[in-house]
């Protein structure tokens, strides 16, 4: 039996290339020297894929922030391609959901992995729009950037709830978190677009493209701003986390179903639930007493 190896990954951060403050080099050198194993650049509206920055312990993937405004310019529609061949132009559609089903088709003919992000920047779109869209495999959750209006508010949904929504209706898309880094050389501050705060720990054989975005493809991979998953072992027959115990912290886990209804909650680093049917997914929520949380992908019963 092949082993599998837990690696770290930043989904979403920009160069100087756009709107960014660093080199590519300095993007890199940045996460490398902080504890990730592979980054995927995503500057706006061009692939960046850096000779030489791949290394045996460090895995640069192309990427690129497919970028554009409808609605006289008032609605940011931002989706990310991950492991593109070529550049990816942005495909302006008649509204919403065909402009974003343009560019998730579009992401696909580049072979990509199509990611919408943060839905609710510029109060953009949410799930009665994403449910009308075929083909994305990836949604933001959790944006760490300050302007993204990732826990919704006055009536809106967080973006998680957005995705509750999107599951509820028969879309099969996973959650990731990202920290759409900008800024490396300012100030680190709640208000600055800094890196280190979300994440993804996807579960490959090896360090390498392939397996990385098999994995993202497959959902075999954990969402985080802090709260490290040592082992899950999900089916349709049982969902099972073991949580890593760091300082003094308390953890509480949560496993929802349909309807973001909460199925199960437990205490503790070791947390299980045996789904039914009528779940119509699992999926779990490790959160911790420091304020980091950890996602689990959806386990699909129907």
């Amino acid at each position: 039996m092949t082993s599998l190896n837990w690696y770290r990954g930043s989904l979403h951060n920009h160069t100087n290339r756009s709107d960014g403050d660093s080199e590519p080099e300095t993007v890199v050198d940045w996460y490398r020297r902080n504890g990730y194993d592979f980054i995927v650049f995503t500057v706006h509206n061009v692939i960046t894929d850096p000779p030489g920055a791949n290394t045996d312990s460090f895995l640069v993937i192309p990427g690129e922030e497919v970028t554009l405004r409808i609605n006289e310019e008032t609605t940011a529609i931002h989706l990310n391609a991950l492991g593109i061949t070529e550049t990816v132009m942005p495909v302006q559609g008649k509204d919403v959901v065909s402009t974003l089903q343009a560019n998730v088709d579009a992401i696909a003919r580049a072979g990509g992995i199509a990611a919408i992000n943060h839905p609710n920047y510029t109060w953009a779109f949410d799930h009665r729009h994403l449910v009308q869209v075929t083909g994305a495999l990836l949604l933001e959750i959790q944006n760490m950037h300050p302007v993204v209006n990732t826990y919704g508010g006055a009536g809106r949904p967080g973006c998680e709830e957005i995705w509750d929504h999107v599951l509820d209706a028969g879309q099969r898309i996973f959650g990731i978190a990202t920290d759409d880094s900008h800024q490396f050389q300012s100030d680190f501050t709640p208000r600055e677009g800094n890196p280190g705060r979300g994440w993804v720990m996807v579960r490959a054989a090896k360090l390498d493209q392939d397996a990385v975005l098999g994995a993202l493809r497959r959902g075999d991979f954990y969402a985080s701003t802090g709260v490290t998953i040592e082992n899950m072992d999900t089916d349709q027959n049982r969902v099972v986390l073991q949580v890593k115990q760091e300082r003094d912290f308390l953890y509480t886990v949560r496993f929802i179903g349909k309807g973001g209804r909460v199925l199960r909650e437990s205490y503790g680093t070791l947390a299980e639930y045996h789904p039914a049917e009528k779940d119509g997914y699992v999926r779990a929520v490790v959160e911790c007493s420091s304020g980091a949380k950890a996602w689990t992908q959806p386990v699909f019963l129907t």
